[in-house]
């Protein structure tokens, strides 16, 4: 045999030697079946730029008291006549308590008369009873125009840079809710390797297979013996 012939034998046994301790020697690996996401729902918020009342013009009805002062006068017996009457009493006893006979009559009239008198000088120069001042709530419904803010126009930012712009009910603080989404925060995962399957959760994702130490599934700091 040649040398050439024996060089191309070594050759193979040696490339055949590397194949077999590399097949005995590399790492294991465990086909990932399935990968379900595990997942939570989560608000998606803006960063708000500016905020703007927007205001319409409307026609409403509203109550409106205030505090009247009202003059009112204490009640008099005999109304405004008091002094006339009085008077006319009061003297009429005084003038028959003067005289005899028909002079007592004569003075008795006399002195109503004058008693009368001075009681109408009294009612003219006194009016009615005495005058003193109440305060009372008024209240009366009114009808007026007036400015309603009816929502805000906000400039925001969302997570991308995009600067987009949107009407609120109500005045914003430093973000606005813009909807929600789904946040993946995990994986649960199913492997087979050499007819054994099993299942684990993990972190992320876990792609086409999974490598196997001792018998173990390497995930990271999770793992999952082969189950039969």
């Amino acid at each position: 045999m040649n040398k050439t012939v024996l060089g191309v034998l070594a050759g193979m046994l040696v490339g055949g030697g590397a194949i077999a301790a590399y097949q005995t020697f590399s790492t294991p690996y465990a086909e990932v079946v399935s990968a379900t996401p595990i997942t939570v729902r989560e608000p998606i918020y803006g960063d708000v730029i500016s905020s703007t009342a927007v205001t319409e013009l409307r026609t409403g009805k509203r109550e409106v008291c205030e505090e009247v002062a009202v003059e009112k006068r204490k009640p008099e017996r005999f109304g405004d006549k008091d002094g006339m009457v009085v008077g006319a009493v009061v003297g009429g006893l005084l003038g028959n308590q003067v005289g005899k006979g028909s002079g007592r009559k004569v003075a008795t009239v006399a002195g109503a008369a004058a008693g009368a008198y001075a009681g109408r000088e009294i009612d003219r120069r006194h009016e009615g009873g005495q005058k003193y001042t109440e305060y009372e709530t008024v209240c009366q419904t009114i009808t007026e125009p007036r400015e309603e803010v009816i929502g805000y126009d906000v400039q925001y930012r969302t997570e991308d840079g995009t600067v987009a712009t949107t009407r609120v009910e109500r005045k914003p603080g430093a973000q606005i809710e813009l909807g929600e989404r789904d946040r993946i925060v995990g994986y649960d995962v199913t492997w087979r390797y050499e007819g054994q399957t099993g299942n684990l959760r993990m972190d992320q994702d876990p792609g086409d297979r999974l490598p196997i130490k001792d018998g173990v599934i390497q995930v990271a700091s999770q793992s999952s013996p082969p189950q039969g």
